[in-house]
Order: C-alpha cells, then structure tokens, then sequence
C-alpha cells in the first residue's frame, strides 16, 4: 500500500496525494450563479454561457437576470466558470449562491 501524504491544499481541494498520482473526490460540484447583464444582450449572453462545459439556463428575467445552473468536477473548475461568466461581454455581475458537494 503506498503511503498517503496530507498537505493543506490536498486537505482544503478534497484529494488526497499519493506517490503515484492526485486522487480526486468522488462526485462533483453543482453550484447555481445569478448572472446580471445588460437585458438587451440577454440571448446572446445565453447562448455563450451555455456553450460552456456543464452550464444549464434555469430561469431569466426580461430586466436582465440569469439563473445560470453548472455541474463541474471540482471547485477550481467551479472557480473557473465563474470568473469566465463574470468576464463574458455584457456582464454586470456572476454571484455564486448556491454550492454543493455531491459525493459518489
């Protein structure tokens, strides 16, 4: 059995590294994001977001709100996505509101 060693990222990501390789956690990270635009860019910036990996629309609002629902592997992705939405053309706003864990 090879021997696991615990460091303050591994603790802080959810992987434990071994001396072969990084092991990730079972599941994923689902997280919902309340995106504020420009309203008249709404279906243009709907379009790019759900071109990203694991992003869903769930709700809009006609004043310029999304409800933007993603599926990523783990929370640096999550971080990511989040800041790729945030920096998309028209964006006022990306809040993250909701995060969770799903384990396997």
């Amino acid at each position: 059995m090879a021997h696991t060693t615990l460091n303050r990222r591994a603790l802080i990501t959810g992987r434990v590294i071994t001396a072969e390789r990084i092991v990730p956690p079972p599941g994923g990270e689902i997280a919902s994001i309340l995106v504020q635009a420009r309203p008249n860019h709404l279906a243009e910036l709907e379009a790019a977001i759900t071109a990203l990996p694991g992003c869903e629309i769930h709700g809009r609002d006609a004043r310029g709100k999304l409800v933007v629902v993603t599926d990523a592997p783990d929370a640096g992705s999550l971080g990511t996505l989040l800041n790729t939405i945030q920096s998309l053309p028209h964006v006022y706003s990306a809040a993250l509101v909701f995060h969770a864990i799903e384990t396997a």
